[in-house]
């Protein structure tokens, strides 16, 4: 990712997944399951093994439509996560779940629920990552470690978001051309041309310093909600909000309509987002309206620990949406430890 960093080059480099359990991740719903209801409710744990690809193995398996089956969020496939399905049986007993044979998937635990689980119904997911063959300044790292622990980081669309070789991109420009998609490629398309925009306005405020604190005519995001508000005029508890970590800057989600934003902050959006322009106007084309994401990342219980002088493993929790890698590319240049 060619996006400037908020604290500095990373300190360390390191081997990231170099094992499927190196990278663990857990969904945290927010919620219970109903208990009863025409939805077979399934904590799933899958090692090396996509979401969308597990969600079309439950349909088969149950005898259902792809469409019957939900979840909440798209977990890494280089990795062991946890996380729900739904799958809708109306007047159908549950197959015998633990009998299923998919490659890498496990069903921990089934119930019922009375709705299928919608895409970002989750509140947030926990992280354990182990980073080997750790290499760097020790000393630094700490620090680098108290920094994104008091400070956060900027809340950038992790290169998971672009595919392979920001392939992802180039299917929003031949999208936008005029070429016809499949759904599933639509929306990968849609998703990347917008991460790119939201990402070179993030990467325009952690060069002058902004991505922390507000603009003139900013908009702010309510922490740990999609809930927005302003511009409105700078104040002392604006400020106070602000370094409390209730409320954070935010940037745009580009669609159609008119930014939110007024002021400094609306001319450096349309700053930074005019080489993209082709991007953005796409977007517009497509109908996406426009929406806010915060530009600031803070992990919750942020603890490291080093297990051994080139082993280190990280624990947080970050909120739905967010990105791990981009936590860990402020501490780690893991792209610098050849496969």
């Amino acid at each position: 990712m060619d996006l400037p960093y908020a604290h500095g080059a990373p300190p360390l480099t390191g081997r990231l997944r170099a094992e499927a359990a190196d990278f663990f991740v857990e969904e945290e719903l927010g919620f219970e399951p109903a208990g009863k209801g025409e939805h077979a409710f399934l904590l799933v744990e899958k090692t090396g093994a996509n979401t969308e690809w597990v969600a079309r193995e439950l349909s088969t398996a149950a005898g259902v439509a792809p469409l019957a089956v939900g979840f909440a969020g798209l977990k890494d496939r280089h990795a062991v996560t946890r996380q729900a399905f739904t799958v809708q049986l109306p007047g159908r007993d549950d197959p015998d779940w633990g009998a299923l044979a998919i490659d890498g998937v496990r069903v921990l635990s089934a119930t019922r629920h009375d709705r299928k689980l919608k895409r970002g119904a989750h509140r947030g997911n926990r992280f354990r990552i182990r980073l080997r063959e750790v290499g760097g300044d020790r000393a630094a790292a700490e620090e680098r470690l108290t920094q994104i622990a008091a400070r956060g980081v900027p809340n950038y669309f992790g290169e998971q978001r672009f595919g392979h070789e920001h392939g992802n991109l180039a299917l929003a420009q031949a999208l936008f051309a005029g070429r016809r998609l499949s759904r599933a490629q639509r929306g990968f398309a849609l998703s990347a041309a917008r991460s790119e925009l939201f990402n070179a306005v993030l990467a325009a405020r952690v060069v002058d310093g902004s991505w922390e604190r507000g603009l003139d005519g900013e908009v702010w995001a309510l922490a740990g909600s999609n809930a927005i508000f302003g511009p409105e005029p700078w104040s002392d508890e604006l400020a106070r909000r602000l370094a409390a970590f209730d409320i954070d800057p935010t940037g745009p989600l580009w669609g159609a309509g008119e930014l939110r934003s007024e002021g400094a902050a609306r001319a450096l959006e349309l700053a930074a987002v005019e080489p993209l322009v082709g991007f953005a106007r796409g977007l517009e084309r497509e109908d996406l309206r426009q929406q806010r994401r915060a530009l600031r990342l803070l992990p919750s219980g942020f603890r490291a620990t080093w297990e051994s002088a080139d082993r280190l493993v990280l624990d947080f929790r970050l909120p739905g949406g967010a990105f791990a890698t981009t936590v860990l590319r402020e501490l780690c240049d893991w792209h610098a430890v050849a496969d």
